[in-house]
């Protein structure tokens, strides 16, 4: 059963706060969805409305524009796709022209939208393609001269098919902006305004973001008739679900306490600032026995597809991001994330957050900061609407243990090559990776050169060399 469809198996506790629209639906039957949506739904097990979908799809079906506040796991993809479909159910689409278009702004939560929704158009006989940066373009041209009604789009992707008369959009008469917050940050907003003055005139648009500042607000006036406003959790973007940990760590013991945490008995998603130190990180823990595996903006699409397969059927416990995986990315049961950078922006910090505790589940979100960015990482977490718990945690401590279940490696390579060193004790500097500042005293006492990440992984290794005598 999908991410999503677990969501909807569930009735939350909290009621949503509906802003606009009738009285929420008590059930998908009661919606009057067509007979054929109504059995794949059941096929699901999916037969209670999440509450950001009992409040918005009575209105959605309706043909009104909607405007969507909901936290992310919120179920938001059937509260939009369920619509969508039925408004779109038999009706067919002309070669490079289709009916229906959702627009999202990563490659991940495109991919996710479309495999959440195709058993839900197959149903209806609908055809559903999803175009992405990344992939063919070929072949995503061929899916639409071949007819699709439904198109699930990253905007960069949608320009570029649209510029090469791949694809035409004036026949679209239902348009979701999903994450639309996101797009806008992203800097996609030219490319998102430019295909909503093509969608057909009249037709019906909803936008879900998790907020409506800046741009996002701008899109609502410029290209929403009176929507239906509705918002679940307004009084806090925070997943209640989670518990929120800030750890202050000693700098050289920082990577020492990721390492234990990632090597837990389960699946723990790390996040990282770049390229860059994903990849390290990912090295030295496979290094360290640890089944991990890099996730970031680098990896070609299907590089990309592989890494978060694995993840999900638990080949890899520990996978190891950019922000690229803070959103789009559904895993059942992942119940820990940890910022090994803390995040520098409330969106972001929840976002992360949101990739745990998902349909109604609880989890867990660690931060790590070094005693210099406390205050920094704090106020974004505070400004996020959360309330962490604040410890001071070194390696090896009972209490991380308790927290994360961390544990050490087994420190057994798992790609034949040799273990990274350990330090003899949990106080000594953590040689694999760290701060890319190497101090010496020196004159003044300030640093005296500077290391890359990459040359102290470099050392790391001959050290561990000399110490088996290679």
């Amino acid at each position: 059963m999908s991410e999503t469809a677990r969501a909807d198996a569930r009735r939350p506790d909290e009621a949503p706060d509906t802003l606009a629209g009738p009285p929420r639906a008590a059930s998908f039957a009661g919606l009057g969805l067509p007979a054929a949506l109504l059995r794949a739904l059941d096929e699901r097990g999916v037969t209670v409305p999440f509450p950001i979908q009992a409040a918005a799809l009575p209105d959605a079906l309706a043909g009104r524009d909607v405007l969507g506040r909901g936290r992310t796991g919120s179920g938001k993809t059937l509260a939009f796709g369920l619509a969508l479909l039925a408004r779109t159910a038999g009706r067919r689409a002309r070669p490079k022209e289709p009916l229906a278009l959702v627009l999202v702004p990563t490659r991940e939560l495109a991919q996710q939208v479309g495999e959440d929704l195709t058993p839900y158009a197959e149903a209806l006989g609908l055809r559903l393609a999803t175009v992405v940066g990344g992939v063919s373009v070929g072949r995503q041209t061929a899916a639409l001269r071949d007819g699709a009604e439904i198109v699930v789009a990253t905007p960069g992707r949608l320009h570029d098919l649209v510029g090469r008369k791949g694809c035409r959009l004036g026949q679209v008469a239902v348009t979701v902006l999903d994450e639309a917050d996101q797009m806008c940050d992203l800097g996609f907003l030219p490319q998102v305004t430019e295909a909503l003055d093509q969608v057909r005139p009249g037709g019906q648009r909803m936008l879900f973001s998790a907020t409506l500042d800046r741009d996002v607000d701008q899109l609502v006036r410029d290209y929403l008739r009176d929507p239906a406003v509705h918002s679940v959790d307004p009084s806090s973007s925070a997943v209640p679900a989670i518990a929120h940990h800030l750890f202050v760590v000693h700098g050289p013991d920082r990577y020492a306490v990721a390492t234990e945490i990632a090597a837990r008995d389960g699946r723990v998603l790390l996040f990282m600032d770049t390229k860059h130190s994903v990849d390290l990180l990912t090295r030295h823990l496979r290094a360290e026995g640890v089944a991990a595996a890099a996730l970031h903006s680098g990896k070609s699409q299907p590089q990309r597809g592989r890494t978060l397969d694995r993840f999900k059927d638990g080949q890899v416990t520990a996978l190891v991001a950019t922000n690229v995986a803070a959103r789009g990315l559904h895993v059942d049961d992942l119940d820990l994330v940890v910022n090994v950078d803390p995040a520098t922006d409330p969106k972001d910090y929840l976002h992360r957050a949101g990739r745990t505790a998902r349909a109604g589940r609880s989890g867990t979100v660690v931060t790590l900061a070094l005693p210099g960015q406390r205050r920094e990482a704090g106020q974004v977490i505070a400004d996020a609407g959360v309330g962490p718990e604040v410890a001071k945690v070194r390696s090896g401590e009972a209490e991380l243990s308790r927290i994360t279940g961390a544990r050490a490696p087994s420190g057994v390579p798992l790609d034949g090559g040799p273990a990274a060193p350990r330090p003899k004790n949990r106080n000594a500097p953590f040689r694999g990776l760290g701060s890319t500042k190497d101090t010496k005293s020196g004159s003044g006492g300030r640093p005296s050169r500077r290391t890359t990440e990459a040359q102290k992984l470099a050392e790391a290794r001959k050290a561990a060399r000399v110490r088996r005598g290679g």
